[in-house]
């Protein structure tokens, strides 16, 4: 299989779009209510951790993704059973994530458009990308890094004068309880998600890439959360913004300045819409490539469009409303996810220090 190189800046961009795309319109850590900024910060904190291990499992075999360190570690079959774990993980997270993306495109624009139109159009251009490979997604990603950036700061810049803040004072005001917890929920999604990096990215040019891209990505688009979210609750009091299936979307409906600047939740939409491509383009690739491992082809994009109609019938199967959708990811996911994310890596971090050791003794 082809080893494709990205630059740290291409490396940078996918990881930062990846973590804070679905945050412009979803806050995070509203578990933690007025301590939301530093629930979020300890799950970047977090995630951070988590991504050492990544980092870790690539300077130990360098070249290699999570699929081949898997098989490596653990033997054809029992690699193979990890490696069918994780392709699974990503890929029921890809139709997850069409999921979200296609019922707020209907929701809030097309209400009357059926729900398979937007689901096409998405898996249409991430069927390109993935195509195309990591090399194109990268070059894509380096190109919208910093309009995405400067989206992010114009719309909490023009939320400043709506901003309140006794909404987050005082600090700790119901205990650390809450604060863990909703930590806990902005870890498993999207921080803790940096597994999905793993089993895409194999080559960089330097050993220190692995740091910039994973670290620095994940800085990036967790600062990127923070301010959006912190945001929301800077407006909207956290109980009334718990209520809102797109909480920071809302918020940006908000944004009117002397009846001149209005009606910029359009600027909320196209960070969501370009985070929602990068993020199902990688999904998608890191199904690709696990399910081409698994079979032992050579090549993984002559399978991308079968693949790509496995994800899309999948969106059907999973659930049958936004409620049904937004109920499991407030409960089941916090601790499904938690398998993938954590204990898995930490088993294969484990194996691999434990390979190291036999071959360097």
């Amino acid at each position: 299989m082809n080893r494709e190189i990205i630059s740290d800046k291409q490396g940078i961009s996918i990881v930062a779009i990846f973590i804070a795309g679905t945050s412009s319109i979803l806050s995070l850590g509203l578990d933690a209510e007025k301590d939301v900024w530093l629930a979020i910060t300890l799950s970047i904190i977090m995630g951070i951790i988590v991504s050492l291990i990544f980092i870790r499992l690539h300077l130990i075999f360098s070249d290699k993704n999570l699929f081949d360190i898997c098989e490596i570690c653990f033997g054809k079959f029992i690699g193979k059973i990890f490696i069918l774990l994780f392709t699974w993980f990503s890929f029921e997270e890809g139709s997850q994530v069409l999921i979200n993306n296609s019922q707020f495109i209907r929701d809030t624009a097309l209400p009357k458009t059926p729900m398979i139109m937007p689901r096409i159009v998405f898996l249409i251009l991430c069927f390109w990308a993935v195509k195309e490979g990591i090399e194109v997604i990268g070059r894509w990603s380096s190109f919208f890094i910093v309009p995405f950036v400067i989206f992010v700061f114009i719309t909490v810049l023009l939320l400043v004068p709506k901003m309140d803040i006794n909404n987050i004072l005082p600090v700790l005001d119901k205990g650390i309880n809450p604060v863990l917890k909703g930590a806990y929920s902005s870890f498993t999604f999207p921080f803790g998600e940096v597994v999905m990096f793993s089993m895409i990215f194999s080559r960089f040019k330097t050993k220190k890439s692995y740091y910039n891209v994973y670290i620095l990505g994940l800085l990036i688009g967790g600062i990127c959360a923070l301010l959006l979210s912190l945001s929301t609750v800077l407006v909207v009091i956290p109980t009334e913004a718990l209520q809102k299936y797109y909480s920071s979307y809302d918020t940006a409906t908000r944004i009117d300045i002397g009846d001149f600047i209005q009606r910029l939740e359009i600027i909320s939409s196209l960070v969501f819409v370009i985070g929602g491509f990068i993020k199902i383009s990688i999904l998608l690739l890191a199904s690709c490539i696990g399910i081409s491992k698994i079979f032992n082809f050579s090549d993984y994009r002559f399978i991308v469009i079968p693949i790509c109609l496995l994800l899309l019938n999948l969106s059907f199967i999973e659930f049958d409303s936004r409620m049904e959708f937004v109920d499991w990811n407030n409960s089941g996911w916090l601790y499904y996810t938690f398998i993938f994310e954590v204990i898995l890596p930490v088993i294969v971090l484990i194996a691999a220090e434990m390979k190291k050791h036999k071959r360097c003794p």
